[in-house]
This record gives C-alpha cells, sequence and structure tokens, in this order.
C-alpha cells in the first residue's frame, strides 16, 4: 500500500498561505506572498528533489492544482526532477467545482473522497503524495489517511494568513521521524501520525 505524504511550507507563526509568489493566494488580502523564496538554497533544493524521487502520483486540492496546472507545464526540460514527475504521473484533484481538469494525466475527485483516497494508496506504486493543499489535508487527517507530514519551518513571522493547522484541525499526536535545517535556516521536520494525543499533569514536589 501506498504512503500518503503531505509536504507543507510554513512559517514560524504557522502560516502556508503564498509560499510561492505575491499573486499565488491572495485570499483574505494576504500580502505576504512569496515568503519562502530568499530561503531557496541547494539544501533546500535537495531535500524537495528528494520527495519527488519517491512519488508515484499526486493527490492536490484545487487551489494548488490549479497553481501548479499554471505554471509546471511550462517547464519543458524531461531531466527536471520535480516538473518530469508533476507533468507525467497521475494527478488527482480533489474538487466540487472543477468542470475539467486539462493538466496531463489528471482526473478530478469529486465525491467519496475518503473511499477513492483509501483505493488510490492501495493501488498506487510509490508515494500518493500531497503538496499543499492544507485543506483537504485536514479533511484526510480525520479519516486517518496522511502518514507522514514534511513540514518545512521557515524563519519568518507573518502575523496573519492561512495556517495549516488552524481551528478544528482533528486532535492528532506526531511521532518524529527526521529532521535538519538548511543552510538558510529552513527547519525541515518529518513527523508520522500515531494516533490520538495523549493528556497528563505535573505535579509540583512538595
Amino acid at each position: 500500500m501506498a504512503e500518503l505524504p503531505l509536504t507543507q511550507f510554513v512559517t514560524l507563526d504557522g502560516v502556508c498561505q503564498g509560499p510561492g509568489g505575491p499573486k499565488e493566494d491572495t485570499r483574505g488580502g494576504f500580502v505576504h506572498g512569496g515568503w519562502s523564496h530568499p530561503y531557496a538554497d541547494d539544501d533546500f533544493g535537495a531535500f524537495i528533489t528528494g520527495v519527488f524521487d519517491r512519488a508515484g502520483a499526486f493527490l492536490l486540492g484545487r487551489r494548488t492544482y490549479e497553481i501548479f496546472a499554471g505554471a509546471w507545464p511550462r517547464v519543458t526540460d524531461e531531466d527536471d526532477p520535480i516538473a518530469s514527475r508533476l507533468n507525467n504521473l497521475r494527478k488527482y484533484v480533489v474538487s466540487t467545482t472543477l468542470d475539467r481538469a486539462d493538466w496531463h494525466n489528471s482526473t478530478i475527485v469529486s465525491g467519496g473522497v475518503a473511499e477513492e483516497v483509501a483505493r488510490l494508496k492501495r493501488e498506487t506504486d510509490g508515494e500518493l503524495q500531497m503538496h499543499g493543499s492544507g485543506t483537504l489535508a485536514r479533511s484526510l487527517m480525520a479519516g486517518g489517511l496522511v502518514d507522514e507530514f514534511h513540514l518545512l519551518v521557515f524563519p519568518v513571522v507573518l502575523g496573519s494568513g492561512l495556517r495549516l493547522f488552524a481551528d478544528g484541525t482533528p486532535p492528532t499526536r506526531f511521532e518524529p521521524a527526521a529532521s535538519s535545517v538548511t543552510g538558510s535556516g529552513v527547519a525541515i521536520h518529518t513527523y508520522r501520525t500515531a494516533g490520538l494525543p495523549e493528556y497528563g499533569a505535573f505535579e509540583l514536589a512538595e
């Protein structure tokens, strides 16, 4: 069965909105788009390339799909480790509003999402990867379908913007699987989901 990992860029205050460019996602009047760009060094590129090397197919929310579809088809170098996989591998976009998905090898998933994702995990060779797609990730967490989180934490605070773990995110416990820091200061944490949180209380010695 395929693993379903999420790769997500977040700021120190948890914002995941618009990392790639000023016009990428301006919902809510967001004006900080492109905040990840200054930190894209060789260490960062090596990690992202390693993630894409494991891809067997992609599962994307509508907004992330549209951002990717507007950019990556223009990168036609078959040796590009990211574009070659995004352009050629199967892409499943979860949406109830899209009428068509013209990017090569794209399929719309509009209903029975949890069941369809479970089926795709059984049938995909390699990882069934999510990138971005925060709303979709939160909904799949509720069904225990996300296996791993690659959280790339950038050394910047924005003070506003959409967050990955927003109010209403299902309570979830994580176990650390790997960590590293890039030369530009991006802390890369890989966590695996580990069921529900555990609770307790500290007792002060008398």
